[in-house]
């Protein structure tokens, strides 16, 4: 009998609409709208009260949302839930225009590391934002997702490389275009005017301008500046016999910021939120975890600190947050894989469906310590879930400091904010198609709800210093 995980159709449907870390940071919004959240903005002044809920965004690309309990003052706890939007992919490059052999084509940067060779031969649309100038001469950034498929990289037939079965290698620079039409198909195009400095137009192949501007409904000249993603247009869905599966793109790490932004809505939309005490709940929506985490709007960026001293102005009181806070560091982990299982250390395996992973590293690429899988095999256990245990076998990564990835967890532990990372299980981590746990979401939701109704009376029963 096939099962179909609520939860796990929610999540479906989020990633399916959020193609990019804009898309999902405006998603994500929508939903904490809904559940009374309140935007404010970090270059307005903040008249926060006890018993909010607020949120704001940095450039498109991150979200903070936080609510403040009936006995909120400054120096109260913040418990957090960390995750990251992007994953990585390929992205428009500034110069775009390429043509060969009668072929448009269209030039793209890699992002993050990604299982490049799983983008072949797949349906490939574009989506991100586009900056255009509206009536009176000013300037807004749009969203725009284009549905149908219009780039594709294709693979050299077998005909023409017996060894691809063998050894399958490529070059990223000259082998990896997409293709995005045939010449003749613009010979007709209306030349778009405009060869100012700030102008764009003759970066880009007038086509591709041209289908921005009809999905906008813009003129193409009134495109100024744009990001644009590429995705695979094939949508997430659940699969294996039971519908025990996802089968989805950007698993890492959406999956873990949907379950962190419905916990805090569901938390907000509790009756009894109003007699809500303990510590600030937040959630961190941050963007470029794949690539370092040090921009504006990543996890070693002043998001957290700058909230934490709006929240406790005083030396003295931004110190006393600070100690009793807590956060959880949630981004996905690596599943077994049944095909490579000497991959995994013997007694860190942990499976699909099989709850939350704590992941612990000596050399600190997690933050995890006793201190912190205890309190949070504490929040787990208050909601009836499981936990389960990963690190990295000693000879799988060199050198030691890549030694198993890293996460937001270590960035955000330099605050001096206790930090556990953790995460669920999954296959294919950094393709273009990853396998996770269709039971897993309300897993991470209820562990996630568990920290928010219950950390600071957990913590109260702790004494360490």
């Amino acid at each position: 009998m096939s099962i179909y995980p609520e939860a796990a159709k929610r999540l479906l449907t989020f990633i399916n609409a959020s193609p990019t870390p804009f898309h999902a940071v405006q998603n994500a919004a929508i939903r904490l709208e809904a559940a009374g959240f309140r935007k404010i903005r970090e270059t307005d002044d903040w008249d926060l009260q006890p018993q909010g809920k607020y949120y704001y965004t940095r450039n498109q690309t991150s979200l903070i949302a936080f609510t403040t309990p009936s006995n909120w003052r400054p120096g109260t706890g913040v418990s957090i839930v960390a995750t990251h939007v992007d994953s990585p992919n390929l992205r428009v490059r500034p110069v775009s225009k390429k043509n060969n052999l009668g072929y448009l084509q269209v030039g793209i940067e890699t992002y993050g590391g990604g299982i490049w060779h799983s983008w072949f031969d797949r349906d490939l649309s574009l989506a991100g934002r586009v900056i255009v100038v509206q009536h009176g001469g000013t300037f807004r950034s749009k969203l725009v997702k284009i549905d149908r498929p219009l780039l594709r990289i294709p693979s050299l037939a077998i005909h023409l490389d017996r060894n691809v079965n063998d050894s399958f290698k490529f070059n990223q620079e000259s082998e990896f275009i997409p293709i995005f039409g045939l010449v003749e198909g613009e010979l007709n195009d209306v030349k778009i005017q405009g060869a100012s400095a700030s102008s764009i137009q003759v970066k880009h192949h007038p086509a591709l301008l041209l289908v921005l501007a009809e999905e906008l409904s813009v003129a193409p000249e009134e495109i100024h500046d744009f990001e644009l993603h590429l995705y695979d247009t094939q949508p997430s869905v659940l699969g294996g016999i039971g519908n025990e599966f996802i089968f989805s793109p950007r698993l890492d790490n959406q999956f873990s910021s949907y379950c962190a932004v419905e916990a805090i809505a569901t938390h907000a939309e509790n009756p009894n939120f109003n007699e809500f005490v303990g510590n600030v709940n937040c959630v961190a929506l941050f963007n470029h975890e794949e690539i370092g985490s040090v921009s504006t709007t990543g996890a070693e960026s002043s998001l957290i600190p700058s909230l934490l001293q709006r929240l406790s102005p005083e030396p003295a009181l931004y110190s006393q947050s600070v100690s009793r806070s807590f956060v959880v560091s949630a981004d996905m982990g690596h599943a077994v894989h049944p095909n490579y299982s000497t991959k995994h250390e013997e007694n860190h395996r942990p499976i699909i469906n099989g709850g939350m992973i704590i992941k612990t590293n000596a050399k600190q690429r997690y933050a995890s310590d006793a201190i912190s899988t205890f309190l949070f095999r504490k929040l787990v256990e208050r909601k009836g879930g499981k936990v389960q245990e990963f690190e990295v076998r000693n000879d799988i990564h060199k050198p030691i400091y890549r030694a198993c990835g890293s996460t937001v967890g270590p960035m955000l532990s330099k605050i001096g904010l206790r930090t556990v990372d953790v995460g669920n299980a999954m296959l294919s981590m950094h393709s273009i198609r990853e396998t996770g746990g269709s039971h897993d979401v309300q897993h991470a939701i209820d562990a996630f709800s568990s920290l928010f109704d219950g950390f600071a009376e957990l913590d109260g029963d702790l004494l360490i210093d």
